[in-house]
């Protein structure tokens, strides 16, 4: 089964839950026992990428540990056109809509592209779309972050995306984030798209993932969470279920 088939089919049960590691953060071995301990939560899927650092080797690795601790799919959530993966399941083929830069709309994709066809690795088309305050996806993106009293900007981009035949979008207040998306905002671009959205960036406690889902988020992306939390079976457990419920 496709990945993309795979969430699509989980969707209509249950809203999912998608687990973020960064390769840079941590050896491949560690990521491989974080991403174990997530699949046994529960979560949905595994994403690997993160803003700076990592490196062709790292990804590899990384994607290969996890690989051997996890039987869900595991998906890169690109930085670059220089480090990817044959060994993934999928990858998120996305454009960083609110970029001033068009290495973000559509360079990086251009450069990447020969690699994703010959090496077989599904694509999966998505929107993505920074919100304040971006953090440093936004800082290395080049973005103009989304205000976050602006949730029609963000519906406008959201529907661009559809409108361009892009299978999903992605809310991201950026890794780390003080807040997460604004439930307000979430609700607003839920309400105009027919594609599933995914929500990231500031979502550390039960009560947010709840919110953002009640808001419409479709999958909750978590990432610091998991690489800070002392005790990850009760935290990342809690959003997950969350979730779930």
């Amino acid at each position: 089964m496709k990945v993309l088939e795979y969430m699509l089919k989980k969707l209509e049960k249950e809203r999912l839950h998608m687990t973020l590691i960064d390769p840079d953060k941590q050896s491949a071995e560690d990521a491989g026992k974080l991403a174990e301990k997530a699949y046994k939560l529960g979560t949905d899927a595994i994403m690997v990428g993160g803003s700076t650092g990592v490196t062709q080797k790292k990804m590899d690795e990384t994607i290969l540990s996890i690989k051997k601790s996890v039987d869900i799919p595991v998906i890169i959530f690109p930085t670059s056109a220089a480090a990817l993966s044959v060994h993934a399941d999928a990858i998120y083929f996305m454009s960083l809509l609110n970029s001033r830069s068009p290495v973000f709309l559509i360079r990086q994709q251009m450069m990447a592209a020969p690699y994703i066809k010959k090496s077989g690795i599904e694509p999966i088309s998505m929107g993505y779309i920074v919100v304040e305050p971006g953090m440093k996806v936004g800082e290395v993106g080049m973005a103009d972050p989304i205000p976050r009293d602006k949730p029609e900007m963000a519906v406008g981009y959201a529907l661009a995306a559809e409108l361009f035949g892009m299978n999903l979008v992605y809310l991201e207040a950026g890794s780390g984030a003080p807040e997460p998306v604004p439930e307000s905002m979430i609700s607003a671009v839920k309400s105009e798209i027919d594609i599933p959205l995914i929500v990231g960036g500031g979502i550390r406690k039960k009560d947010q993932a709840q919110r953002a889902v009640k808001a419409g988020a479709d999958m909750v992306v978590t990432g610091t969470i998991v690489e800070e939390a002392e005790d990850l079976e009760s935290t990342l457990g809690e959003i997950i279920e969350a979730v779930k419920s």
